[in-house]
């Protein structure tokens, strides 16, 4: 069926309108100052991703000749590419306006941000020794004019495009102009902090400092004037796979991760103060085309190194550091086996610490009663602490298993090394399932108790990423039920014999079961509806895409079923509407950690059934993807899922409500201010102290 723009919003408006939430993070006077400036980090780093990802999609849809309109909520594509580019024109435009408040505001607490007009002497002695050390060694500087062809950039580097008006009397062919590109180091701070002067801060942007000495570096030519702009492209960022069949499938990820460093251009950002010939001179150069995004933005690109801008030692100007707190009933002195042995127990990051994953997996890879090990890897950090403990496990003779998911969306370098790290070390590798990404989170360890094998695991709806575990949040759960464990071990033999398709009674497992299992819960709910009983389904989940569950939700929403949603990002359905969705409402909650769990709620005629998963309800996760799914069995833990859901739902000072507007307006409910985030905190904290 074509989809109708009067049933869904497109996934690629809805996801700029989240983005746009993050925008109003940094325009909250709420959030700390220092961290409004890296929540604009946070916007442009988004926004170059989704150009080189869901643009560039749009963008193969045009060059096909097709309108794109059955999978795109039924917009047009080549209408859609003119939408998007309009839409990131506004919304550069006010994150410009924003960014200038903030510096003003800066200014008040001594922070000064200067540019290489506003440098003093003893600043200028400081620049010019830190240039020629750290900046001068490293810098990549092309003169364009006589080259045969035009230098291929870097996806997102940022560029200093240079215009020379050369004197007369210059013996120089074409002594008009002359054009150069100098590439922004990134392996220097972009943030250089000067030395301090009278109790003030002072910084300045790489690029100033490097406009401050452009006569140092262009000291050969004999120049009336100089100027320097930035520019950069963001290029198309999917992997095309390659078919040779001589290749392993290492060798093909690591090709087509290769092939993107000269994959076609999608987005061009300029300084929209550079000079007519000069950026007519790069596009016609660079083969700019009609269907690429072409905008005109600010003095400063790459504004996702906000992100690091420095602290400064100002931690009033910082969110407050929370202290990770324990599992209650979890010691990390003690044995984890023996009470996961008993029940189970619920770890939510950041509240609780990461490192109960890391203990875990630890005290398996030293027990000599433990005999195998199998993960699932999807991302993990640098120096990765879950890594080591499986090479550990391996150098204790312990047979280890990892499905390791190389096509991890801009993981996959990191992961190929991790392999390759692993394998050397006589980890037994699994390279996904073929046609279908591994996006489960999952791990599964045999134990020998009284010569019988005993099972204990855990499934998360995150990575097992100590470095994201900081500011993502995501439940974990830390289960010896031998009736999840069993189905868990066949999960991993269909890894490795991917022609059997197993069958499940509790873990829910894309791509086979998913999708129908979540139709027959809500099924449910629309009779118990019909049936005049309570009906309800509460859905926490990243991002909403898949049609056919938006249609499932509009169905039990007019049989009476009341429905609320926390949705962080892209949400395509649109609640609220009589005769369609009235009985639906959703909102999305963005504040200081990023929102990342998956729960799902049934009210089943007053006994809940509630799952946590690592799925989204996208077309991806549902279809393309190995996804596991775990019911919630313990009595305590199902009411800290019903617990942490309601708190978010309070939620009256982050949360955005999701409406046919779109106009990401706050939330507004009478009664005490509820900042869910905090909240959860404390609900924990309050937990330890019962």
């Amino acid at each position: 069926m074509i989809k109708s723009k009067n049933q869904y919003i497109n996934r690629e408006i809805s996801w700029l309108q989240f983005n746009k939430r993050v925008l109003q993070e940094t325009a909250d006077k709420k959030v700390p100052l220092i961290e409004r400036l890296r929540f604009l980090g946070i916007f442009s780093n988004n926004l170059d991703e989704f150009f080189k990802v869901r643009y560039a999609t749009v963008k193969r849809i045009v060059e096909a000749g097709k309108t794109g309109k059955s999978v795109l909520g039924g917009e047009i594509a080549k209408d859609l590419l003119e939408q998007i580019t309009n839409i990131v024109i506004k919304q550069q435009t006010e994150s410009l306006k924003i960014l200038g408040e903030i510096e003003k505001e800066l200014e008040a607490e001594d922070i000064y941000i200067i540019n290489e007009k506003e440098i003093n002497p003893k600043q200028a002695a400081f620049i010019k020794t830190y240039f020629a050390n750290q900046v001068s060694p490293v810098l990549m500087t092309i003169i364009l004019n006589d080259l045969r062809e035009f230098p291929v950039l870097k996806d997102t580097a940022a560029y200093l495009a240079i215009k020379m008006v050369l004197k007369p009397e210059t013996d120089l062919k074409n002594s008009e102009n002359r054009y150069a590109l100098i590439e922004i180091p990134k392996g220097i701070d972009r943030f250089v902090v000067l030395p301090k002067e009278d109790g003030k801060d002072y910084i300045i942007i790489l690029d100033d400092l490097i406009r401050y000495c452009l006569g140092s570096i262009f000291n050969m030519f004999e120049y009336k004037s100089i100027s320097a702009h930035m520019i950069k492209i963001t290029r198309d960022a999917e992997l095309d796979m390659d078919n040779d069949l001589s290749k392993s499938f290492i060798e093909k990820i690591s090709s087509s991760v290769e092939h993107r460093k000269t994959s076609d251009p999608v987005r061009f950002v300029y300084d929209k103060s550079i000079a007519k010939d000069t950026l007519n001179f790069l596009k016609e150069k660079m083969n700019i085309e009609d269907t690429d995004s072409v905008i005109p933005g600010g003095r400063y690109h790459n504004r996702r190194d906000y992100m690091g801008f420095p602290s400064l030692g100002r931690q009033d100007l910082l969110y407050d550091k929370i202290t990770p707190l324990p599992v209650k009933g979890l010691n990390m002195e003690g044995s984890l086996f023996e009470p996961i042995a008993t029940k189970d127990f619920l770890q939510y990051t950041p509240y609780h610490t990461f490192s109960y994953i890391i203990k875990f997996l630890r005290e398996a890879a030293l027990d000599p009663k433990v005999k195998t090990i199998k993960i699932t890897v999807y991302r993990l950090a640098n120096n990765s602490q879950v890594a080591a403990s499986l090479i550990n496990a391996v150098k204790n003779g312990k047979q280890v298993t990892v499905q390791i998911e190389l096509q991890a969306r801009f993981d996959e370098q990191a992961n190929i090394e991790y392999a390759e790290q692993l394998q050397a070390e006589g980890v037994k590798l699994i390279f996904g399932v073929p046609g279908l990404k591994v996006h489960s989170k999952i791990c599964l360890i045999e134990r020998e108790e009284n010569d019988v094998i005993k099972r204990y695991g855990f499934i998360s709806t995150g990575n097992f990423n100590e470095a994201t575990a900081r500011i993502y949040t995501d439940y974990t759960l830390f289960t010896a039920n031998e009736d999840i464990l069993k189905e868990l071990n066949k999960v991993f033999d269909f890894f490795e014999t991917t022609y059997k398709i197993n069958k499940y009674k509790h873990l829910i497992v894309s791509p086979h079961y998913t999708k129908n299992v979540f139709k027959k819960l809500i099924d449910t709910e629309i009779a118990n509806a019909k049936a005049g009983k309570e009906a309800y389904i509460k859905i926490k989940m990243n991002s909403f895409t898949s049609y056919k569950m938006v249609d499932k939700l509009y169905e039990a929403s007019n049989a009476g079923v009341k429905i609320q949603l926390i949705v962080r990002g892209i949400c395509c359905l649109i609640p609220g509407v009589k005769g369609m969705s009235e009985n639906i409402e959703a909102i999305s909650v963005v504040d200081k950690f990023l929102e990342h769990p998956r729960s799902f709620i049934f009210g089943n005629n007053g006994d809940p059934k509630i799952f946590i998963t690592s799925a989204d309800w996208m077309t991806r996760n549902l279809d393309y993807r190995v996804e596991v799914g775990c019911p919630i069995y313990d009595k305590d833990i199902k009411q800290e899922l019903i617990d942490t859901f309601e708190i978010s739902w309070s939620d009256n000072l982050k949360a955005r409500v999701f409406s046919q507007k779109q106009d990401n307006a706050y939330k507004k409910i009478k009664g005490p201010e509820v900042r869910s985030q905090f909240a959860l905190y404390d609900y924990y904290k309050a937990k330890l102290e019962s």
